[in-house]
């Protein structure tokens, strides 16, 4: 699979365009004016290790651009293409994901991907080095990813990109 970044990643300038709306929602404005400043993109499955370092890469890449120093609860939203959504935030050394009650039949994948145990809540803490076995196990799942503010990641979240 050869990797084409702008297949994941809308178009920065456009980004920067419509970077309107409120940071802690990414949601459209009640006057329906304005778009959302973060857009969903649709989600190329990644097939190998390298196929995820690049996508990490590419997607490192346009959060420095995009997000502001100041803002909270920065992560990526994965949309399931059979319902649901995963957060994510790298933090540190770990990796937080926040599983959304209609996305937990995804427990198991995430437990055999990782070699995690599930935890008590919807707020998993797994070790920095499974982020590419998880991508990897998720990615022929999800349908879209999307860039967030304000999310809350529990206590574990990172307070500042």
């Amino acid at each position: 699979m050869t990797h084409d970044p702008s297949s994941r990643q809308p178009d920065r300038a456009d980004d920067r365009t419509d970077a309107r709306t409120d940071a802690r929602t990414n949601e459209r404005a009640t006057d329906g004016a304005e778009r959302p400043r973060f857009r969903p993109v649709p989600w190329t499955p990644l097939e190998t290790p390298q196929d995820v370092e690049l996508w990490i890469d590419d997607h490192n890449r346009s959060m420095q651009e995009l997000v502001r120093p100041q803002e909270t609860g920065v992560g990526v939203r994965f949309r399931l293409a059979v319902g649901g959504d995963v957060y994510m935030q790298t933090a540190g050394d770990a990796v937080i994901l926040d599983v959304e009650p209609d996305a937990g039949w995804i427990a198991p994948l995430i437990m055999a991907a990782t070699g995690a145990e599930q935890p008590d809540g919807h707020y998993w803490i797994l070790p920095d080095d499974k982020l590419v076995q998880l991508l990897l196990g998720l990615s022929t799942l999800v349908e879209s990813s999307l860039i967030v503010t304000g999310h809350n990641f529990g206590r574990h979240g990172r307070r500042a990109y």
